[in-house]
C-alpha cells in the first residue's frame, strides 16, 4: 500500500465540497475541539466560513506553535548544485525549453559556495538541483554527500523523485531531509504543468514520500504550489498526504512548506490568487491541525510578511537565499529557479527574529544525537 491508493479514494470535486460546505459552527468546532483535529476541521479552517474567525486561529496557532516549539526559530539556506532539468514545468525558470545558460558545480566551485555560507552562521542546508539523472543523479549527489557532509551539522535535499535504494543509499552518505513537492494534487490539470519529463509521471511522485519512508529518512517535507489550483483543495490534499504519512512511518518528522508562485524564465502566471490573508489562514490552519508538524517559510515572500507571520506557526525560515548554482560566490549568474523577495541577509533576519523575542537556531541537529 501507498499513499497513491488512499489519495485515488478523494476525488478532486469531492475534496472541493468538502471544503466549502463548511459553515462557522465547523469551524468552531474546530478551534474548540480538545482532541486531535481530523481532516474535516482541517477543511473547516481553510474554508471561507473561517474568514470571519482569523484572529481567533491566530491566536491558537501562537499557543500551540510556542507550547512545541518554544521561541526558536530555524534558520536555512538553500545551495543550488545545477540548473540543469530534463522536465518542462510551466511555472519554473529551470524547465529544459528556457534556452538559457545552464551549470553544474564542480568540486572547487562547491566548496566555495561551502566556505562562503558557512562564514554566514549557517549548519543546516538544503540542497537544491533540477531534475536531470545524466547531470546531477545519483553518482552525483552521492558525491556532494561526501564532500560536504563534515561541513554542515544537518544536509537535505530537494531533487528528483527517486527509487528507494537511491534514498537509502543516500542516507548513508549523510542525507537527513527531502523535500519533495508534488505541485499540485489535481490529477486532472497535473499533466498540463509537467507535459514533459519524469515529473509528469505523477503517481511516481505521489509514492516518493512512501519510498522515503520506507527508506528511513529522518525528516520529509511535502508541499503543493500555491497559485497553480484553487489554493484551499490542494492544501487539503496535503494535509491528507501528511495524516497518512505520520500513521504509516510514524518515526520520521514531518515539514509543510508553503510555496507561492514567483516570476521565472517562462513566467507563468498565478491561476488562482491567494492573497496575504489567504496565506495567514493557510498557516494558522496547519499549525492547529498538527501541533507537530514544521511549517517552513521561504524567502519567496516579502520581508515586511515574514516579520508578520514568525508568530503565527512558522518554524522554519531561509534567508540570505539565491536560486541559482553558485550564486553565493561566482561572479558569473547563471539561470536562476524563480525571483526571491526577501533579500535581508542572514544576519538581518537572525537579528529580526531576536527582536521580536524568538531565537534564531543555525544548528538543527547532529547524527551523533541519534
Amino acid at each position: 500500500m501507498s499513499f497513491l491508493d488512499e489519495f485515488q479514494l478523494h476525488s478532486w470535486e469531492e475534496m472541493g465540497a468538502r471544503v466549502y460546505s463548511k459553515t462557522g459552527t465547523d469551524v468552531l468546532h474546530a478551534l474548540n475541539k480538545r482532541t486531535r483535529r481530523d481532516l474535516d476541521d482541517f477543511c473547516a479552517l481553510i474554508s471561507p466560513a473561517a474568514e470571519a474567525y482569523l484572529e481567533e486561529m491566530a491566536q491558537l496557532s501562537y499557543r500551540l506553535t510556542r507550547k512545541r516549539f518554544g521561541n526558536t526559530t530555524q534558520l536555512y539556506i538553500p545551495l543550488y548544485l545545477s540548473n540543469e532539468c530534463h522536465n518542462i514545468c510551466t511555472y519554473c525558470g529551470f524547465s529544459v525549453d528556457n534556452r538559457l545558460e545552464r551549470l553544474t558545480l564542480n568540486r572547487e566551485q562547491l566548496m566555495q559556495e561551502v566556505v562562503e555560507i558557512k562564514a554566514q552562521g549557517f549548519e543546516h542546508i538544503l540542497l537544491v538541483t533540477g531534475e536531470a539523472n545524466r547531470k546531477v543523479g545519483v553518482d552525483y549527489l552521492e558525491q556532494v554527500l561526501d564532500w560536504i557532509r563534515p561541513h554542515f551539522a544537518s544536509v537535505s535535499m530537494e531533487v528528483q523523485a527517486l527509487a528507494q535504494a537511491d534514498y537509502e543509499r543516500l542516507i548513508r552518505c549523510g542525507l537527513s531531509s527531502v523535500m519533495i513537492y508534488q505541485e499540485t494534487y489535481n490529477s486532472h490539470n497535473y499533466k498540463s504543468y509537467h507535459p514533459k519529463g519524469k515529473k509528469s509521471n505523477m503517481a511516481y511522485r505521489l509514492e516518493a514520500p512512501d519510498r522515503l519512508g520506507r527508506a528511513g529518512i529522518y525528516r520529509i517535507g511535502i508541499a503543493a504550489l500555491l497559485g497553480l489550483e484553487d489554493w484551499r483543495i490542494d492544501s487539503a490534499f496535503v494535509a491528507l498526504h501528511l495524516a497518512y504519512l505520520e500513521r504509516r512511518y510514524w518515526r520520521t518528522r514531518y515539514s509543510i512548506s508553503l510555496p507561492r508562485l514567483r516570476p521565472a524564465a517562462g513566467y507563468q502566471a498565478p491561476n488562482v490568487t491567494v492573497s496575504d490573508r489567504d496565506f495567514v489562514q493557510l498557516i494558522c490552519a496547519y499549525r492547529i491541525y498538527n501541533e507537530n508538524v514544521e511549517i517552513s517559510l521561504s524567502t519567496r515572500e516579502s520581508p515586511g510578511l515574514r516579520d508578520h507571520l514568525l508568530k503565527l506557526g512558522i518554524t522554519t525560515m531561509s534567508a540570505g537565499s539565491r536560486t541559482d548554482p553558485g550564486g553565493y560566490t561566482l561572479a558569473k549568474e547563471a539561470l536562476e529557479q524563480f525571483e526571491i523577495s526577501d533579500e535581508r541577509s542572514p544576519a538581518q533576519v537572525a537579528a529580526m527574529i531576536r527582536s521580536q523575542g524568538f531565537d534564531p537556531v543555525w544548528k538543527d541537529w547532529d547524527r551523533v544525537l541519534e
